[in-house]
């Protein structure tokens, strides 16, 4: 199906809207969603040449121009400096899509200190801290939308990454208090929960026939999910459309859990 198929939000179009792990799989399919719309997209990644053809690619297939700034996320004031280097390029940050993530396999025995705070930085510090600079703006603006990724590893409980899982469903309570902490300033607060996502990092090292088959026997639908699925339900938590949700969780997973 061409982008053509799927709904336009008007409300969208001149918003700013601020991504995370924008430069590959589903951030990169948000990129390339929100400037569709007509947003004022900026996004941060820590791969600077592929963040840096994501821009070039949505410039030319007649997207909005998204604006890319370099961030390790695991650097708090270097994201807070980010969030400001986006508002002041595109005006007060309407949106915030909570994406970035890593999901790299571990056992628990495997596991050190260091190793856990790292997986808690990279999976759901930065969510919070996003979203604590984001709403001064967001309040003076009127209102806004944060969108939280989580995932159904924690639904499911999988074995075999642990510190991921635990920082999902941190992401998921994290959510809830926000949502009812923001709610008097017309701030929405939800999660989205993707399924297993074909995503190139997805495919490449995970997704064998065993995969395969275990995606067979557990999604009620046949059709592989796509980054694309993830990016069309962020457009309709960000836009007006969707004003009375929030402290909720959105799972798009093509019937898994």
């Amino acid at each position: 199906m061409t982008r053509e198929s799927f709904a336009t939000y008007p409300s969208l179009k001149e918003k700013s809207v601020f991504i995370t792990g924008g430069g590959s799989g589903i951030g990169e399919s948000l990129v390339m969603h929100f400037s569709a719309q007509g947003a004022r997209v900026a996004f941060v990644d820590i791969a600077e040449d592929a963040s840096r053809a994501v821009v070039e690619h949505a410039a030319d297939t007649g997207c909005s121009r998204p604006l890319f700034i370099h961030c390790d996320l695991r650097d708090i004031d270097a994201l807070r400096a980010a969030i400001g280097e986006a508002s002041a390029a595109h005006g007060a940050i309407r949106v915030l899509c909570n994406n970035a993530g890593n999901d790299d396999r571990h056992a628990t025995e495997t596991v050190d200190v260091a190793y856990w705070d790292d997986r808690m930085a990279v999976n759901v510090r930065h969510q919070f801290f996003a979203a604590q600079a984001v709403v001064p703006g967001m309040r003076l603006a009127g209102g806004g939308s944060i969108i939280n990724f989580g995932s159904i590893t924690w639904i499911v409980g999988d074995p075999d990454c642990p510190a991921y899982v635990t920082a999902k469903a941190a992401i998921y309570g994290m959510t809830r208090a926000l949502a009812r902490e923001f709610g008097p300033a017309n701030i929405r607060v939800n999660c989205l929960v993707p399924g297993w996502v074909m995503t190139e990092r997805q495919m490449r090292l995970w997704v064998n026939e065993a995969g395969e088959r275990q995606i067979a026997e557990r999604q009620c639908l046949t059709t592989r999910l796509q980054p694309s699925d993830i990016a069309r339900m962020a457009l309709f938590l960000a836009a007006d459309d969707s004003r009375m949700c929030t402290s909720q969780q959105f799972i798009v997973d093509g019937g898994w859990v």
